[in-house]
């Protein structure tokens, strides 16, 4: 909800809230750094990762 918000420009409302509801979690990255891409993939990236806070 707060990525809403706070009108973050991570990624567009619809998706968001989809992510939201279906609890899956978003990892936000700069796809600008080189290499990051795989590196967060393979656990290892600079990201942050929103997820749906615990009940």
């Amino acid at each position: 909800d707060r990525v809403l918000a706070d009108n973050l420009k991570v990624m567009d409302a619809s998706a968001v809230a989809l992510c939201r509801d279906s609890d899956i979690p978003i990892v936000v990255f700069s796809i600008r750094d080189e290499g990051n891409l795989a590196a967060v993939i393979g656990g290892q990236g600079t990201a942050t990762i929103v997820r749906k806070p615990q009940a």
